[in-house]
């Protein structure tokens, strides 16, 4: 057992459910519940067990000197946001850019409870023209649920109906916050 499962598994107690459909080398990965930085810590170790590329993407000014070099390590990737450029089109040509990318995102867009998420994830899916696989963290039962790749059809109120229902009972870090 590699050190990364022994941490994963013995010392935390978490397990996964489910797994990357490896075909598909570009996708939206929406994460959910995001309440606590550990979120990030349990996601890097399951990447690695894995062995899955996972990106994200951060300003441009975030991969300078000093800690530029790790945060492409990392997977992420800068973002260059010219004026004439919304955000969700900056990010879908990242994807044109690459061979492989799958982005992580946590919807809600902070750690605290909202009562709606952003909308960007699936914007971003539909411009690049890429599935949105569901991300779950249920502390109640200590299991990273992966799911199914899922195309949007372009009606987000239907779409998310789907994705609110597999998210449905799972708890986190915080529990007030899910």
């Amino acid at each position: 057992m590699s050190l990364t499962k022994f941490i994963y598994h013995k010392i935390l107690g978490w397990k996964f459910q489910g797994d990357f459909d490896r075909s598909i080398k570009k996708s939206v990965l929406i994460v959910v519940p995001h309440t606590s930085y550990v979120d990030f810590v349990l996601s890097i170790l399951v990447r690695r067990i894995l062995k899955i590329q996972i990106n994200f993407v951060g300003k441009k000014e975030l991969f300078k000197a000093p800690f530029g070099w790790y945060f492409k390590w990392m997977g992420g990737e800068p973002l260059n946001r010219e004026k004439a450029q919304n955000k969700v089109e900056a990010i879908a040509n990242v994807f044109a850019e690459h061979e492989e990318f799958r982005l992580a995102i946590a919807p809600e867009g902070t750690r605290k409870k909202v009562d709606a998420w952003k909308t960007g994830y699936y914007y971003i899916a539909l411009a690049a023209n890429v599935p949105i696989i569901p991300i779950g963290l249920d502390y109640s039962t200590k299991i990273m649920h992966i799911g199914e790749a899922f195309y949007p059809t372009g009606n987000i109120e239907e779409d998310e109906k789907f994705f609110r229902n597999f998210f449905k009972g799972m708890v986190g870090k915080v529990p007030e916050y899910t």
